[in-house]
């Protein structure tokens, strides 16, 4: 194909701002490397969390981030994603920072399991996302195609409903044709097809009623994986919160028994059940870091009970307020200043601390 002046001109439009664009982007990443040189020699010692992944987009790339501050620790193309790969790079991208990783959050990647704990030295915590996705996968895809099929069965029993109060009103005189040889069909009668109608409107809205109930377990999933109980604003332990997912879960185990769905979508309600005990783990490691945090304070019981009973729930309540709408994360803040507010007022076990202690 013969280019014309004007491809020519766009094609070298492109390839210079193609090396542009790589010029600034391995500049950026040198100054990256500088500046953290740099600010590490001043860093305070920090235990911190890791989530990672792996991404796909124009090729593989592994992401490690660190949620509080939001940055980036690393991100670049790899080439493979075993653990050796992640050991080396990490290794790389943690070199010189004053910092222990006490944690790791990510999806259930083999590669990822087989670094976290033996080589980081930290404790992996499942991804609550890709628990509760394998649950969309296994039941509500297989479910809205259930549904998709009741709709339009119920929508072909309304048109021949309709059909049949039609023909009794505008009677045809004309004989009915039939091919030779074959016995002339019966129409269905006006209450057969009343009777499909509502079959299949009844079909569709328990198939509704199914995809609702698992979606409310699949949110519920999500509520029940905090620390602090979001309606009572207290502590809650691993094992009753790896009680609630697991009832949860079963819920959506019974309607893909119900609805006879595959073997395959058991087996992805099975593969999201796996992570209940790591997500168990993971409150207890959470609150064994907070215990051991709060006794380096050398705090009178009354204190660090308040810590642990009121204060600390507070700001989880204002943590959970904060991924909400402002309406829907009001209740959590009015609970968290109630939790806090009597710690600071007259008779309070924090009112006669200075306001520097207090803050």
């Amino acid at each position: 194909m013969k280019l014309t002046g004007l491809d020519r001109f766009v094609g070298a439009s492109y390839g210079t701002h193609h090396q542009v664009n790589r010029q600034v982007e391995e500049a950026i990443v040198a100054y990256r490397r500088e500046e953290s040189a740099r600010l590490a020699q001043d860093m305070p010692a920090k235990a911190i969390t890791l989530t990672k992944d792996e991404t796909f987009t124009g090729g593989l790339c592994l992401v490690a981030t660190e949620p509080v501050s939001n940055d980036i620790v690393w991100e670049q193309a790899a080439h493979a994603r075993d653990h050796d790969t992640w050991q080396r790079v990490m290794e790389q991208a943690l070199a010189g920072l004053n910092c222990q990783v006490i944690q790791a959050t990510s999806d259930e990647a083999q590669g990822l399991l087989a670094y976290v704990e033996p080589h980081l030295g930290a404790h992996h915590s499942p991804d609550l996302f890709h628990g509760q996705h394998e649950l969309v996968k296994a039941v509500s895809g297989a479910l809205a195609i259930k549904q998709r099929a009741a709709r339009k069965a119920a929508a072909e029993a309304q048109a021949l409903r309709a059909q049949r109060q039609e023909q009794l009103h505008t009677p045809s005189h004309a004989p009915a044709k039939r091919r030779p040889g074959r016995p002339p069909k019966a129409p269905a009668s006006l209450e057969q097809a009343a009777q499909t109608a509502e079959a299949a409107s009844r079909e569709g809205q328990r198939l509704a009623a199914q995809r609702e109930t698992v979606a409310r377990s699949i949110r519920a999933i999500g509520h029940a994986y905090h620390c602090v109980d979001l309606e009572r604003g207290v502590r809650r332990n691993g094992k009753l919160i790896a009680r609630d997912i697991q009832a949860q879960i079963d819920t959506v185990r019974t309607v893909a028994y119900q609805e006879g769905l595959s073997q395959t979508c058991v087996d992805r309600i099975e593969k999201a059940e796996r992570m209940v005990p790591k997500m168990q783990a993971t409150i207890e490691c959470v609150s064994g870091y907070v215990r051991q945090q709060v006794s380096q304070l050398d705090l009178a019981p009354p204190a660090s009970y308040a810590m642990h009973a009121f204060l600390i729930p507070s700001f989880s309540l204002e943590r959970v307020a904060h991924t909400r709408t402002v309406s829907g994360g009001e209740p959590l803040r009015e609970l968290a200043t109630r939790l806090r507010t009597s710690l600071f007022e007259p008779g309070g076990v924090f009112a006669e601390w200075s306001p520097t202690a207090q803050s």
